[in-house]
């Protein structure tokens, strides 16, 4: 049995007998060239990145690597959209981490 997915970008489609799956992620990432597949999902970094990162505004491309004898899914774009500033790290954001010091007072 496969592992569930909690990742905002899976889709799975599963109504009257379909079992129509992709990762809306991989699939909108224009440097994606390789095929997307289930077991990308085990080890994928979004998750975790989405959950974890101090933006809550945050915009993600990823690409399917090739290393060595295995694939996995690698970041290579991140964004924060509410200040339109590119991330070097997607975990942190510098403006939303300075709105979060200013802003306490209030």
């Amino acid at each position: 049995m496969k592992k569930p997915v909690n990742c905002r970008y899976f889709y799975g489609d599963y109504f009257r007998g379909k079992e129509k799956e992709e990762c809306r992620l991989l699939a909108a990432s224009p440097e994606n060239t390789r095929p997307w597949k289930r077991g990308h999902c085990d080890s994928c970094p979004v998750p975790a990145i989405v959950i974890e990162s101090n933006s809550r505004d945050l915009l993600l491309e990823a690409a399917v690597k090739r290393r060595f004898l295995s694939e996995h899914v690698e970041v290579t774009f991140a964004v924060c959209s509410k200040h339109m500033q590119q991330l070097e790290d997607p975990l942190y954001c510098p403006m939303c981490a300075a709105e979060l010091q200013g802003g306490s007072g209030s």
